[in-house]
């Protein structure tokens, strides 16, 4: 079978890409700027294109499916040639549903915990040599993609993301999964360009739950009140399973899980990371593990790449890397650290960087989200603004917009660098947030330079 990917060298999209050859596929691709790691991983597998841009003569009949990624526009050359030449054309969740049509499949949904979630479940199922078919948003330790489709598979496990499928299609990803059974973690608003209001946010999440099959399974998080909502409303035959948190102890800086006499000493932390385990556990029983089993498997989980991320440490020191952009994470990671270390002084810092979280009129929505640090450093960069045709943000809105007056904001990373490297790190734990990288900035490189000095 041909495939040929418009808009490869994304995340998710050169993932599929490698997961397709790799099951014998003839893949092929075009993309106006690869980088990495994508450029890597598509040259190793023979698949990177070999110039960058659109070449409308790379399509002909001779291809069978057509993959469209969101980097693309509606107007791309070979989109275009695509509709001319009448070729089927996927978005990638409908691609990955055609691939999984007779299969059973679990799509794990929610603002935030959906990554870590789906880790967690294909973390279990490896351990226990099952097989299965699943797409996740990170890259995990004993993976070689974040996207994995078989022929003898009986389920698939995808990490289902609101956001819009494809450039022509304005429906939430999630939806076109079409799952037997579902999970919604969490529902705070998020992504403000495509959902203007909270309403019209929580809307697909209602979406979500229709799109179920019919007597499918809804787990669901009950100590999120907007999820709880949604579940209690949607359909009747549904078969509803709410989770919330399990009994735990924290000794000498470890998360410990306590279930009937046991201990099951775990390598994560946080209220909203042992939330998102429960939510784990419930859909591994669905899929014939037994609690013992999943407890035991989950206490070698390591988390997700960039969530919670161990980066530097020393006996008295850590660094953490986290994902966390959205005003919830940023509140839940800050206080997970906090509890976790609460002997320690605790430095947060994060960058906004993502198109909600530099609009002027989302950034309220940050008030009281890194009150759990000691001391707490915004940075933000002009020219991503400019470059996101936002309305330009001032230091007093961000400092007005987190309602803290000790407060540190900065526009050059460089100066936060060295604002950083003139700190003390002894008994001193340091949480850096962003979905960027602070323009630049090598943390894991960063962090050792501060504890190990």
């Amino acid at each position: 079978m041909r495939v040929h990917f418009i808009a490869i060298g994304g995340s998710a999209m050169h993932n599929l890409a490698i997961a397709l050859k790799k099951k014998g596929y003839h893949v092929t691709g075009s993309d106006d700027e690869v980088f990495e790691p994508s450029k890597t991983r598509l040259a190793a597998h023979g698949i990177l294109p070999e110039r960058e841009g659109w070449f409308p003569d790379k399509l002909d009949h001779s291809i069978d499916s057509v993959i469209l990624g969101m980097h693309a526009r509606q107007d791309n050359p070979e989109l275009l040639r695509a509709h001319e030449l009448g070729l089927k054309i996927y978005s990638y969740p409908e691609f990955l549903y055609e691939q999984t049509r007779d299969k059973k499949r679990i799509v794990i949904a929610g603002s935030h915990g959906k990554t870590t979630i789906t880790s967690m479940i294909v973390h279990v199922l490896k351990m226990e040599g099952m097989k299965f078919d699943f797409m996740v948003g990170a890259q995990l330790e004993g993976f070689d993609t974040m996207v994995s489709l078989s022929e003898d598979a009986t389920f698939a496990v995808f990490e289902g993301d609101e956001y819009l499928a494809s450039p022509t299609d304005r429906r939430p990803k999630f939806v076109l999964y079409q799952g037997d059974v579902g999970l919604i973690s969490g529902i705070a608003w998020d992504h403000i360009n495509v959902f203007p209001t909270f309403g019209s946010y929580k809307k697909q999440f209602e979406s979500f739950t229709s799109s179920l099959s019919e007597h499918g399974v809804l787990i669901y998080c009950e100590r999120d009140e907007q999820v709880k909502q949604v579940a209690l409303n949607a359909r009747k035959d549904l078969t509803k399973v709410p989770y919330g948190l399990p009994e735990y102890v924290i000794r000498n800086g470890r998360t410990i899980l306590l279930h009937q006499g046991k201990e099951f000493p775990l390598q994560i932390f946080g209220e909203h990371n042992l939330m998102n385990l429960e939510g784990a556990k419930q859909i591994c029983l669905q899929l014939g593990i037994t609690e013992d089993r999943f407890y035991t498997c989950i206490a070698s989980f390591k988390g997700a790449s960039k969530r919670l991320e161990l980066i530097a440490s020393t006996e008295s020191s850590a660094v953490y890397k986290d994902f966390a952009h959205s005003p919830s994470k940023l509140k839940a990671t800050t206080d997970a650290v906090r509890q976790q270390f609460s002997d320690r002084k605790l430095v947060a810092c994060m960058e906004l960087h993502t198109f909600s979280s530099l609009n002027e009129t989302f950034l309220k929505e940050y008030k009281g989200a890194m009150d759990a640090a000691d001391l707490a450093y915004v940075y933000f960069n002009p020219h991503t603004i400019e470059h996101k045709k936002l309305k330009p943000v001032t230091i007093e809105q961000v400092k007005k917009a987190f309602d803290r007056q000790d407060l540190q904001v900065f526009t050059d990373s460089k100066v936060l660098v060295n604002e950083l490297k003139s700190m003390e790190w002894k008994n001193t734990t340091l949480l850096l947030m962003t979905s960027g990288n602070f323009d630049g900035v090598d943390l894991a490189a960063l962090g050792h330079e501060l504890i190990e000095k």
